[in-house]
């Protein structure tokens, strides 16, 4: 065939191009074998390295718990710490300590609290017994414990009367600090074996709801019993909250104080004990350290094995611990403000002072008035300068407002009596003075003054509040319109916002001065996470300026006031004393943020700004917090007047850094009541001073008379200058509908809306305006007691 070419092999066409290439390909059987053989020893060696490598890691594990296990049960490690509890106060815990001490040491003093060693368990404790009734105290024991022992007796009429109130109480306290590992004993059970277990069972079966799942119960009623449970407690692995594990601290087994010659108001104060949790420097603000022998070693045998002051008096020092100047962390609380940088945005008092003496100044100047002119008639004749000195003190005054709620040049013109009035003038200066609170909730509260009114003012004082706090919760934000004073001075820090959660708000415009004294973070979360990178590098370096975990030594805390180091040797006879080391910039001011809920033993309303004693771990400091809501979708926040029990809210103080996560118990002093009660629980959240949090407040009119979608509405305000300063700002009604402002009617504050529908004659038409709030700074950091 013509055109007709040979085939040619192609690549592409057929694998092999002749038979000769072909036998090349072949593979033989043996080569076939090896190659799969190849394949699974792949197989299995990826396999051996996953078994290696889970081997590995159980190796680890178990050297990190053997590890966990000789500092905390080792020869070098500090005594455990266990709290007897009584859950009722028919439970006498002083014998059962008494019984415990005696087990693990056959010489025992009458001591509080006592530090022994037993050589037959191989361990050293300290058992401390809470008093019941004394709240505090059984919480600052709780702190440190080691193990909490409740105590129940088996002698109770009913399943419950196992645990009282104060039993109660104290118990859901110990929850939101972090319950450390737990036993319940079991008292009072009868000798009959039978009837011994049948009210086992029974206080069991009642109690196993209120404690952890791994809770056990233990008779503790014969030496036989505590045998038995010292020999598992030897043993057992015990669990801390995360929170104290953060921070080297100390239980101080003796406090003393040393007079400072040059400045008798002071003293040196001395706490003895045991370095827990990390290792402590004594750049830390510390005069010395004293590191000294441990008076009652666990390997070695003396004649008496309990610890008393004597042996810690005379305890033999090993070494001595001097700070470093160059390297000393300096005691910066708060920040220096600069006049000159712009931190202050509100008038001096010293400025406004000095407008008030220029004010009376031109009262005084006499004018030019036509004969027979009266005093009616001269205050209605307008004079060129009072008019443009009130109109640049309004001016002034309104700095803070938001553009919509500005006149407009057009408007700025219209003749007002106001305007020209001395007595609005005086009412202006008057809301200047005070600037820093509100009717509503920013007045210092009346409960902080109650050593100078009497017993008939506090009640009275505390029945105001309840009502406003029902009414609150009746009727949030709504405000009534003065009639004395127009609502464009009354409200004139409130602005209005399209939409509460896109609307933008600028968190550096017009702060207060104390945002001058306050320290910030550009990143938190990443300050935090090199802050405790640097401390856990620092106790692996095992330097030579720290007191070691597990060392007895001797701290001196230089420049202590002299009332203070009095009040905690006489507090340590009741109660432990701890002194705990800080993170890095926990010494320094910023704005905290809490969640925090109403304990639900506490009735009483909670307003905000009141004062309240926070204890945030193992500080404790007063606040006056302001709460707010907490919003996941939006920037802006909205601020509660009072804490509503029953769900959580966000509370911001100023207050001393502290890095979370810590546990929060709010303390509230009622008046004439010497002990605080429990006002709210809670923990720390996040530092943030540019966090907003916006006051509303709802201004409500009523129709007057309706026209399809326009509706007269009256008594939201009282003059058509209000209604103009107000236009801008959108009105909506508790049936849902929407509208806007378009013109005043008359004189006396009615004005003409259009709504995005039919209005209702029984609807309430209202205005919701919006201004930052902040929190008070507290007039002293300690309370009364400290």
């Amino acid at each position: 065939m013509e055109g007709s070419r040979a085939q040619v092999n192609k690549p592409h066409k057929t694998r092999f191009s002749s038979k000769s290439s072909r036998n090349i390909h072949k593979i033989s059987h043996k080569d076939k074998n090896w190659i799969a053989k190849s394949n699974r020893n792949v197989t299995q060696g990826a396999r051996a390295a996953r078994l290696q490598r889970s081997k590995m890691l159980r190796e680890q594990k178990k050297e990190a718990l053997l590890k966990e296990k000789r500092a905390s049960s080792g020869s070098a490690s500090p005594p455990r710490v266990i709290l007897l509890f009584p859950l009722s106060a028919s439970v006498n815990v002083s014998s059962l300590a008494e019984d415990i001490l005696r087990l693990l040491s056959a010489d025992v003093g009458g001591a509080f609290s006592s530090t022994v060693v037993s050589s037959e368990y191989k361990l050293r404790a300290t058992v401390l017994h809470a008093p019941h009734g004394d709240l505090l105290s059984c919480m600052e024991m709780a702190k440190v414990a080691d193990l909490i022992a409740f105590v129940a007796s088996a002698t109770e009429q009913s399943t419950c009367d196992y645990i009282d109130s104060f039993g109660s109480q104290c118990l859901s306290v110990f929850r939101s600090l972090g319950l450390p590992s737990t036993v319940v004993f079991i008292r009072d059970l009868p000798t009959e074996l039978k009837r011994r277990n049948d009210a086992k069972k029974i206080v069991t079966s009642s109690l196993t709801s209120e404690f952890p799942e791994d809770c056990k119960f233990y008779p503790a009623d014969t030496k036989d019993d505590l045998h038995k449970f010292m020999w598992l407690f030897k043993e057992q692995r015990l669990t801390t909250p995360h929170w104290r594990n953060q921070r080297p601290y100390l239980i101080a087994q003796k406090v003393d104080m040393v007079p400072d010659d040059s400045s008798p108001e002071k003293c040196t104060l001395l706490l003895t004990g045991y370095m827990r949790a990390h290792s402590l420097s004594v750049n830390q603000l510390l005069n010395r350290i004293e590191i000294m022998k441990d008076s009652i070693p666990l390997n070695a045998r003396k004649d008496h094995n309990a610890m008393d002051s004597d042996d810690i008096q005379d305890a033999e020092i090993i070494h001595s611990l001097a700070p470093d100047p160059s390297s000393q962390e300096p005691l910066l609380v708060e920040n220096v403000p600069d006049p000159l940088a712009g931190e202050q945005t509100w008038p001096t008092e010293v400025e406004m002072a000095e407008a008030e003496r220029n004010q009376k100044q031109k009262r005084l100047r006499k004018r030019a008035l036509p004969r027979g002119t009266s005093e009616y008639q001269a205050a209605w004749i307008v004079d060129d300068t009072d008019g443009e000195d009130s109109g640049v003190e309004n001016d002034g005054d309104d700095d803070e407002d938001d553009d919509g709620m500005l006149l407009d040049e057009g408007e700025s013109g219209f003749p007002s009596q106001e305007d020209t009035n001395n007595s609005d003038f005086e009412e202006d200066q008057a809301s200047l003075h005070l600037r820093d609170s509100d009717e509503e909730t920013e007045n210092d509260s009346v409960m902080m003054e109650g050593d100078n009114m009497t017993r008939e003012q506090i009640e009275d004082e505390i029945k105001k509040i309840k009502e406003a706090h029902a009414e609150d919760e009746e009727f949030p934000d709504e405000v009534d319109t003065p009639l004395d004073v127009p609502a464009r001075k009354r409200f004139a820090k409130y602005r209005g916002l399209k939409s509460f959660r896109t609307s933008s708000w600028d968190p550096k415009e017009s702060l207060p001065p104390e945002y001058a004294r306050i320290f910030a973070f550009d990143n938190f979360a990443r300050t935090q996470k090199h802050v405790v990178a640097k401390a856990l590098k620092v106790e692996q370096e095992g330097r030579d300026d720290c007191a070691p975990v597990g060392s007895f030594a001797r701290f001196y805390i230089k420049e202590v006031p002299f009332h203070v180091a009095s009040k905690l040797c006489a507090a340590s006879r009741t109660a432990p004393i701890v002194l705990c080391g800080l993170l890095q910039h926990e010494s320094k001011m910023s704005v905290l943020h809490f969640s925090i809920k109403k304990h639900d033993s506490y009735d009483a309303p909670i307003k905000s700004k009141e004062e309240l004693i926070f204890n945030v771990g193992f500080r404790q400091f007063v606040a006056r917090p302001n709460f707010s809501t907490d919003n996941i979708n939006s920037d802006k926040h909205k601020m509660e007047r009072f804490l509503h029990a029953g769900h959580f809210s966000i509370a911001s103080i100023y207050a001393p850094i502290s890095f979370p996560p810590l546990p929060l118990i709010a303390l509230k002093s009622a008046a004439g009541a010497g002990t605080p009660a429990v006002a709210a629980v809670g923990s720390l959240r996040s530092i943030d001073p540019d966090r907003i949090i916006l006051k509303k407040i709802i201004l409500t009119g009523y129709p007057q008379r309706v026209s399809k979608l326009k509706a007269t509405v009256r008594y939201m305000f009282h003059n058509p200058e209000d209604v103009r300063w107000f236009k801008p700002v959108e009105v909506w009604t508790k049936c849902g509908r929407r509208g806007r402002v378009k013109e005043p009617v008359g004189t006396h504050g009615a004005m003409k809306c259009i709504f995005n529908g039919g209005l209702q004659q029984h609807d309430t038409v209202c205005m919701s305006l919006y201004k930052r709030a902040y929190p008070k700074w507290p007039e002293h950091r300690f309370p009364a007691n400290v």
